[in-house]
């Protein structure tokens, strides 16, 4: 097995503390997962993750101790403790729970007394996760502490739709409160162009979601792309304070301005840097945080997007020159070792393959060499690595079987 021997002995971590990675939401290629499993197997830590099966391309990669059945869902709470209690007694000792979607991160708070005996994580008001989490009850945080966000809506008819539509005009964004109860077809958060795909949406949400667990569907202005998309993700300690924390620059997002990072760059960005710190300090959040901004370009500053209580899935972007990164962060803090100060790697690219190739495919021949450059210039990619290949292959086969299916039911 290969392990980083060029980190300094100041930020090797515990390889007696082993982590358990927990996702509850399906996603095959959600690449903050195999990202986990190589930061912390690279390290020397056995690591454990609930997985889909052999069917989820972050099953083959190397450094993944072993992979456990898939667990209950989050709104099955007994079920689901009485899992990892399963699965903590395999792993045996105490290990690193590292949860990876805001529904396991508010699970994890809302439940911790009954998880501490077998996992250790940070601990804190097991009512933030989803105060943060829940874009309705984000938004009445950003009005009680006068934190900038987009102006937004609540719709209850569709004359609260055409009210917005006609205020703020199109495109606007359209998203849910409770993104990770959203069935299947529910993006959630969608840029919204037309009247028609607006009123559609509308109407989706009392028939794909009669109970409202995803909703309400919060409408808001778009705040124009011009001064860029923004990202903040760090780690606070038990004082809420950052022992480690970076800004990304978004270069292109999945989907286009309303998605995930598919290219970003690590950015010297001292402002956003401490608004970011400001926020999270105001909202209480402890442990590991990722949040979107987007700049005004009319002058407006900087609008937060969404606040996420767990690590971002680009976090390997944030890698520094020590080759600390923030799940190691938080095996170090949680095993009780110093945290080292960071030594930023500004300048540093990630670029998530899948995605990136998905949306080249629609540009013409002609942008070829401008397509390329990310690709080249990527510092880390999220699921190419030559040290660990499998995870890559599996990706691109699925990819491709993905694809040629979707064209069959065309």
């Amino acid at each position: 097995m290969f392990f980083d021997t060029h980190v300094p002995s100041g930020t090797r971590l515990d390889t007696g503390l082993p982590a358990l990675l927990l996702r509850t939401d399906r996603n095959h290629f959600h690449h903050g997962t195999l990202g986990a499993i190589r930061s912390l197997g690279r390290a020397g830590v056995p690591v454990h993750a609930i997985l889909e099966g052999r069917g989820n391309p972050s099953s083959r990669s190397r450094y993944l101790h072993r992979g456990h059945p898939w667990a209950p869902p989050a709104a099955r709470p007994a079920a689901l403790l009485s899992h990892l209690r399963a699965i903590g007694e395999r792993v045996g000792g105490r290990a690193l729970l590292v949860p990876l979607d805001d529904a396991g991160a508010i699970f994890v708070a809302e439940h911790a007394d009954a998880l501490a005996p077998r996992f250790a994580f940070p601990h804190q008001d097991p009512d933030v996760p989803r105060g943060v989490a829940d874009k309705g009850l984000l938004l009445e945080a950003c009005a009680r502490y006068g934190i900038q966000c987009p102006p937004s809506r609540t719709p209850a008819s569709v004359q609260d739709v055409d009210d917005a539509a006609r205020d703020w005009g199109l495109p606007l964004i359209a998203k849910w409160a409770r993104p990770w109860r959203c069935g299947p077809g529910l993006r959630s958060t969608t840029l919204v162009r037309t009247l028609g795909e607006l009123h559609r949406l509308f109407a989706a949400s009392r028939v794909r979601d009669p109970d409202g667990e995803a909703g309400p569907l919060i409408l808001q202005r778009r705040i124009t792309p011009g001064g860029g998309d923004w990202f903040f993700q760090g780690y606070f300690d038990e004082s809420l304070d950052c022992l480690f924390g970076g800004v990304g620059r978004k270069h292109l997002a999945h989907p286009p301005q309303a998605g995930h990072t598919v290219s970003g760059e690590w950015v010297d960005n001292p402002e956003l840097g401490r608004l970011a710190v400001r926020i999270v300090r105001l909202l209480g959040c402890r442990g590991l945080v990722d949040l979107d901004f987007r700049l005004d370009p009319d002058g407006g500053g900087y609008h937060l997007l969404d606040f996420n209580p767990r690590l971002g899935a680009q976090f390997r972007l944030f890698t520094d020159r020590n080759g600390l990164d923030l799940v190691r962060v938080l095996h170090l803090a949680q095993s009780g070792r110093r945290v080292p100060a960071v030594r930023p790697a500004f300048g540093r690219n990630l670029l998530v393959e899948n995605h990136y190739l998905q949306q080249s495919v629609t540009r013409p021949p002609r942008a070829l060499p401008e397509t390329l450059r990310p690709l080249r210039e990527a510092d880390e990619f999220a699921w190419y690595a030559g040290d660990d290949l499998p995870p890559f292959l599996a990706m691109g086969r699925q990819s491709v079987l993905r694809a040629v299916g979707r064209l069959r039911t065309r």
